[in-house]
């Protein structure tokens, strides 16, 4: 920490004094390529709209889509017996439909010859009544008889394609994450583990939902609608033609509007996506956001993002209610026409002996072709979902098919009977596959022999890491031959290889999970006495003996439970651990500290006796005692010898090394000088108080031990196991800017709910003509063909009002997405720390709350409004024209109610435990994707399978559950309404027969109540999403309502000016909320930037304690360079820029900066300068984002340093 009133330049010289020399050694080889200096763990790939992001969207969609049949390449004998099942069974239920149709048109017949008799000849009527019972009721029994077909069969349909579906998708899942796991890591180094994130969760869901139920719905679908029109043409040609007249614009329309909605709902779904990745970002660097007051940035960022988003939702919106008005434009006109010409048919064969239409012959048409279109206009979604399958297989299948040239998996090689140690490079040539243009070995040779210590030095990008790669055969040489004990690595078993090289990267990387199992994944079998003494060897046993749950302590997520030293010794533990004879270490030790680093250093020092040791070192210190130096620059060895060897020569190790000692010579001067840096300081923090008083500026250090405090500062709170109330009055307020929105889109939804029972009114009363005398039936005819055309008006303007329901839902959603994220971002870094609030957790809420509230603030709603209209309207119908076969079919509704909320009950339940598991093992999967290079290093892809394996069989065997339980409600939901029409229109003809009752008033009561429940069916079919949507809106309260400790965005604080740089730490105590720590140092810096706040004693700065200082105000005096730098997804210059976030960008500023973090000269190496995407988590090399780091925290102007 630099600690004085001067500028910042001399930060660069003083402390990071290494940065220069790597630019000296540059310097010294012109010839050296700086787009080295880009990471080969990912290809540059640009993300703020850039022409290299479009050009990586575009090569993503050059992968065409598989056929159709294809989809099912992975299906086992038992899963195509069950889909031939299935496809058999939906053909063959194609027939039941026009046969239910038949019955009705016999229904109306019957009727309406009752009715005849008993206006021409009224004397018959008693005579005639028993007959007319008797086919009545025959005609119920075949109704019935068709409701328990339809029963079975829809249940075989749907359970034979679920049961199929969930073997295929456990099948691609399982083959899925093995291929991936087993690929070369070229492969990874031209995809983003984004790219998996996203097939993992989203395609094989898609594969998935392509191959299930969808499959038999729309067989059953298509061959209903062939049978339906082979029937409605058989019957009556003449107004099948007719009724036919508006199917080809229902059907083309509803095929071009489902693909323009799904291409705009993926549109809408990419715009959020863009928006959580933002989120993501922000939430993952909290730490670095907050320590340059990025929160209102991030925010304007974020918010940017969705207001595009919700461009694409209201225009979704607008496709949607387009295609509702369409929709019902057709199907009403069609009624209207329909219902005309065939009347006119019926009255012009009236006169004639054997007339070609009859009241029934009008049923039967104009049911089957107008049931054919609708039918066959919902295909459209099923083939919309099938066209996405494909698409999502052809990405999927063509990663299970790739054969990868290295094979982690593989038998093949071999394997000898132990490993001596001996490493040989003979002329080695490589390019990286991702970079082929640039050579990075140039003739490479070099030998090891068993035993023997080497270390690689130079410049970064110079090849060091490469060969350390090579021989963990990563990657292939180009030409040349790398050799293991005189055997070609090529030839020998890559598991085989891998198991016998110990290897501890740069950046340490631990997996989420205790850390005895993070050192056991060196060795599977290893003993807890193997462990320990492993911890011992690296020098991490004592601390982690210290903690409560010593070895069964969880890391948490990538390991950020613990600090950039603790993390570093397990790995080196877990490196040890099966005593490997060959020892790769790269960098092991850049990310500790000093006294850290000795310990560490001693330890390996200690493990590469008896070992072949290969050291990638940029601190020279710490391989003065190797056997033989290579010293690297532009892909060739220039120099070899020992250390002393090398001094002598004076060449570029000598440069190297004379650079670091005079760098660290003149830091040491400068520890007496009267601005000192923090940064050796703040290593010797003691546990033991002192006060200074001294006059001079400077870190008076007055520190308890970190650990021995056990009050705990911050009380999480479980939402799972506390869920907050939801105050309806609230949400209201809080959607009160939309409401002219909600109240227009209200009525409009109040009028859509009235139109449905009303038809069953319309159609009851023109089927009642047919027992009038000819005249009064053409002028009734005419009377109902204009409530038709009046209805149709009504029914496309409330269609288009629903457009509004979509604006208020997207705005609302925007809003609270918003909203959610500032809270967020904003909280206390102690809320972070919560296992509850990891990155993955929050963005998923951030996501899946603000869309759930959509049940309570979106089109949803309307579906409650229709449903109270529709309700309202079924009581009238009933107490109106006949109250008894009212009651009788209310008394169904129970049955329809309790069907439909048992199925979405259970199906939500079980599908709650199916999304747990599925994201559970789809966070295996990504944590095995993000660290592939450790995972292949430690040979340990087959353990990251079966983990993933045993938490996908739990959703595995839900599936199977679900899709008997979503067989049988489904059943039994769509044969319902012929068990009600059989039982009521028995009822119904004894009342006819009796004289009580008109035969159109059944229709009236009976199409009326029945419409009415299928309008009921469908709000009860979102009764999940409401109560998901209360749920959600709950817990956006909930965090709405907290308040932080640390404020950000107060203005409340005294503002400090004119700061000298003065910090005092009294008698401060301190522990962390969830997590253990090291011995404080960087607890410290923390404390000073008041990311916690200390439970006892005091921080001072300028004498002004940190709490009574505005938090905004006292981190703009800090520049904070992490060990573990951090990045943004904006240009170099940007990132530079964030260091000053309360100012408008100084490009002059900006280059200054640069130039003290010695990275100005790289950057202008680059094609497109300061205007370069770097990218987020490891676009360019680690060194080079730690000099980007530094320019950033110098831009600030700070007067404290960390």
């Amino acid at each position: 920490m630099l600690n004085n009133d001067s500028k910042s330049s001399s930060v660069s010289s003083k402390v990071y004094g290494i940065l220069e020399n790597e630019e000296s050694l540059k310097k010294t080889d012109k010839e050296q390529n700086t787009t080295l200096e880009f990471s080969n763990e990912s290809l540059p790939r640009a993300s703020d709209g850039s022409k290299d992001g479009e050009e990586d969207e575009k090569n993503s969609l050059e992968i065409p889509p598989v056929s159709f049949f294809a989809l099912f390449r992975y299906s086992s004998g038992w899963d195509k017996a069950l889909m031939v099942v299935g496809f058999i069974t939906a053909l063959v239920a194609g027939t039941i439909f026009p046969t239910i149709q038949i019955v009705f048109g016999n229904f109306l017949n019957t009727f309406v010859q009752h009715a005849t008799v008993n206006t021409t000849d009224p004397s018959k009527n008693s005579t005639y009544s028993d007959d007319f019972l008797d086919g009545i009721g025959e005609l119920c029994l075949y109704s019935a008889a068709l409701g328990f077909m339809v029963l079975v069969i829809d249940y075989i349909i749907i359970c034979a394609f679920g049961l199929s579906a969930a073997n295929q998708a456990y099948k691609i899942r399982c083959l899925f994450m093995t291929s991936i796991l087993k690929q070369d890591i070229s492969y990874f180094d031209t995809h983003q583990t984004g790219d998996f994130a996203s097939a993992m969760t989203g395609d094989l869901k898609k594969i998935e939902d392509g191959i299930g139920e969808k499959v038999g719905i729309c067989t059953f679908l298509l061959s209903t609608s062939a049978i339906s029109v082979v029937c409605g043409m058989y019957y009556g040609w003449k107004l099948a033609l007719v009724t036919f007249s508006l199917t080809p614009i229902l059907t083309v329309a509803q095929g071009l509007l489902s693909k323009v909605q799904a291409s705009a709902s993926r549109e809408e779904s990419e715009a959020y996506g863009a928006a959580g990745a933002v989120a993501e970002e922000a939430l993952s660097s909290i730490r670095t956001v907050a320590s340059f007051g990025g929160e209102q940035k991030e925010i304007q960022r974020y918010d940017k993002y969705l207001k595009n988003a919700r461009a694409k939702g209201i225009k979704r919106g607008l496709l949607t209610s387009f295609g509702a008005g369409l929709f019902w434009f057709c199907i009403f006109g069609g009624y209207a026409l329909s219902f005309w010409y065939g009347v006119k048919l019926v009255v012009e064969g009236m006169d004639q002996p054997d007339p070609e239409y009859i009241p029934g012959t009008l049923v039967i048409v104009f049911s089957n072709i107008m049931l054919a279109s609708m039918w066959f206009g919902q295909t459209a979604s099923h083939f919309e979902a099938f066209s996405l399958a494909r698409g999502a297989a052809g990405k999927i299948f063509s990663v299970i098919q790739r054969k990868p040239d290295i094979d982690s998996s593989s038998k093949a090689g071999v394997k000898p009977h132990e490993l001596n140690g001996s490493v040989t490079f003979t002329d080695v040539h490589f390019n990286y596959p991702a970079r082929p243009d640039v050579a990075v070995l140039k003739g490479i040779s070099l030998s090891v022999k068993p035993g023997e210590t080497i270390a690689l030095v130079g410049p970064s990008g110079c090849g060091k890491s490469t060969i350390i790669q090579l021989i963990l055969r990563f990657y292939d040489a180009d030409e040349g031959s790398v050799e293991i004990d005189e055997n070609n690595v090529k030839d020998l078993n890559v598991g085989w290889l891998r198991g016998n090289i110990g290897f501890v990267g740069q950046e340490p990387v631990l997996f989420s999970t205790t850390i005895a199992e993070n050192i056991r994944y060196g060795k599977n079998d290893a003993t807890l006495e193997e462990i320990e003494a492993a911890a011992r060897l690296s020098n991490v046993h004592d601390f982690i003996s210290n903690l409560p749950q010593k070895y069964d302590t969880l890391v948490g997520d990538r390991g950020t439970q613990l600090s950039g030293g603790q993390k570093q010794r397990i790995a080196v533990a877990r490196a040890l651990i099966k005593n490997p004879k060959l020892l790769l270490l790269d960098e092991a030790t850049s990310a500790l500290d000093t006294e850290s680093e000795a310990i560490v250093q001693s330890a390996l020092d200690q493990a590469r006796k008896g070992r072949t040791t290969i050291i990638v070192a940029h601190r020279l210190s710490t391989i003065r005692n190797a056997d033989k130096i290579f010293v690297l620059s532009d892909g060739a060895i220039k120099e070899i010898g020992s250390h002393d060897e090398l001094m002598e020569r004076k060449g570029l190790y000598y440069q190297l090394v004379l650079s670091q000692t005079s760098e660290v010579d003149d830091t040491c001067d400068d520890e007496t000088d009267e601005k000192p840096i923090l940064m050796p300081q703040i290593s010797v923090i003691s546990s033991v108080s002192a006060a200074s008083t001294g006059s001079k500026p400077g870190l008076h250090r007055s520190v308890s031990r970190l650990e021995d405090t056990v009050e705990k500062r911050y009380d999480f709170k479980d939402e799972d196991e506390e869920e907050a109330s939801l105050s309806w009055t609230r949400l209201l307020k809080t959607a009160l800017f939309v409401w002219p929105y909600l109240i227009v889109g209200a009525i409009s939804s109040l009028i859509m709910g009235v139109h449905v029972p009303l038809y069953g009114i319309v159609f009851g009363s023109i089927l009642g003509v047919f027992s009038e005398p000819k005249d009064k039936i053409l002028e009734d005819n005419a009377y109902y063909t204009l409530i038709f055309l009046l209805w149709l008006c009504d029914i496309c303007s409330s269609s288009f009002l629903q457009l509004l329901f979509s604006v208020a839902s997207e705005r609302v959603t925007s809003k609270f997405r918003k909203l959610v994220f500032s809270k967020m971002i904003t909280q206390d870094l102690a809320w972070f720390d919560h296992p509850k609030n990891s990155v993955g957790s929050l963005c998923a809420k951030l996501t899946s709350d603000a869309t759930d509230m959509q049940g309570v603030t979106g089109t949803r709603i309307s579906v409650l409004f229709q449903t109270f209209s529709t309700l309202s309207v079924c009581i009238f119908i009933a107490c109106y024209y006949n109250y008894k076969i009212g009651l009788l079919v209310f008394a169904f509704v129970p049955v329809i109610v309790l069907t439909i909320t048992t199925e979405r009950r259970m199906t939500s339940g079980l599908m709650y435990v199916d999304k747990e598991s599925i994201e559970k093992a789809s966070k295996i999967a990504i944590e095995a994707i993000e660290s592939i290079r450790t995972v292949a290093a430690l040979h340990q892809e087959e353990k990251f399978f079966l983990r993933f394996r045993e938490a996908l069989d739990k959703s595995y065997s839900h599936m199977r559950k679900r899709a008997h339980i979503r067989a049988i409600t489904y059943a039994i939901a769509q044969s319902i309404q012929l068990f009600v029409y059989s039982t009521c229109f028995y009822y119904g003809s004894t009342l006819v027969a009796s004289g009580e009752e008109k035969y159109e008033n059944v229709y009236r009561v009976l199409n009326g109540i029945i419409t009415g429940c299928a309008q009921l069916s469908q709000a009860l079919a979102f009764s999940p999403d409401y109560q998901k949507a209360k749920s959600a809106a709950a817990r956006v309260f909930q965090l709405l309502d907290m308040k932080p400790t640390i404020d950000v965005l107060s203005p409340d604080g005294k503002v400090l000016e004119n700061v000298k740089g003065d910090i005092d730490f009294k008698d401060v105590h301190f522990n962390y909320p969830s997590r253990s720590s090291g011995c404080g140092k960087s607890t410290c810096v923390q404390l000073i930037e008041r990311f916690y706040e200390a439970d006892k004693g005091d921080v001072l700065v300028d004498d002004e304690n940190v709490k009574s200082v505005n938090v905004k105000n006292l981190r703009s005096h800090i520049g904070l360079v992490s060990q573990e730098p951090v990045l943004f997804s904006y240009s170099i210059a940007e990132n530079i820029a964030y260091g000053k976030n309360y100012e408008t960008a100084d490009m002059n500023e900006i280059i200054e900066a640069a130039k003290k973090a010695n990275i100005h000269n790289f950057i202008k190496s680059l094609p497109q300068g300061y205007e370069t995407t770097v990218g987020f988590k490891g676009r360019i090399k680690w060194r080079t984002e730690q000099r980007v780091a530094i320019a950033r925290a110098l831009y600030g102007d700070p007067k404290f340093s960390c």
